[in-house]
């Protein structure tokens, strides 16, 4: 966890085919999904190509959010025939998930004036009180689209504290991937995805896991 008590993945496809690109979307729908049923906040933004994404930056928060990501850390094999090569036999796809240290953004990226604030009904889980106040808040930066919400206080204001710090760390993270500083680290990671072993199986398009083996 970081020091605003977020967490931050990167999923990326390394250096595979555009096969690859669409299976870092398959994960990344498949991972905003279960992300659901812990209950555990989903953050994402994503290098995309017309294929899917070369990679994603994932930002996770809330009580379960180190258990959430250590059932996704690793390899991934999405197993799906492709739908770009029709002839081609290969139909074991591989995306690598691994954690991504963001520095502190500085203070010149980031101006709250920036951002906009919308609320809305938490509902979920946190009891009764969620449901009946437009507490939760969603805090969308307007110069990269870049969204956080938060919702687990009953506070509408510490929930825009806490979506706005979300979105700062979202931001930084998507820097850190992108600027040629974190080159040589990120590239470390995409070639360190081991086409093999992997934790989690997927088939298809959909999230129909299968057994690891």
């Amino acid at each position: 966890m970081t020091a605003a008590g977020h967490l931050t993945l990167l999923i990326t496809s390394g250096s595979g085919p555009a096969e690859c690109q669409q299976a870092v979307a398959g994960v990344l729908n498949a991972m905003r999904h279960e992300a659901k049923l812990f209950a555990v906040d989903f953050d994402a933004s994503g290098s995309s190509t017309k294929h899917g994404f070369k990679s994603a930056v994932v930002l996770l928060g809330g009580a379960d959010a180190e258990a959430f990501a250590s059932r996704w850390r690793g390899t991934i094999r999405w197993r799906a025939k492709s739908n770009l090569r029709p002839q081609h036999k290969r139909a074991n796809w591989f995306v690598g998930v691994f954690d991504l240290t963001a520095p502190a953004l500085a203070p010149d990226r980031f101006h709250e004036r920036d951002v906009t604030f919308e609320t809305f009904r938490a509902g979920g889980p946190g009891g009764q009180h969620q449901n009946t106040t437009d507490s939760a808040v969603r805090a969308v930066h307007g110069l990269t689209g870049l969204a956080a919400v938060a919702r687990e206080e009953r506070s509408q204001h510490r929930n825009k504290s806490l979506a706005l710090a979300r979105l700062r760390q979202l931001l930084a993270a998507r820097i850190a991937a992108d600027e040629v500083a974190q080159k040589a680290a990120r590239n470390q990671l995409h070639h360190a995805l081991e086409r093999g072993n992997p934790v989690r199986c997927f088939k298809g398009q959909g999230f129909r896991e299968e057994q690891v083996g």
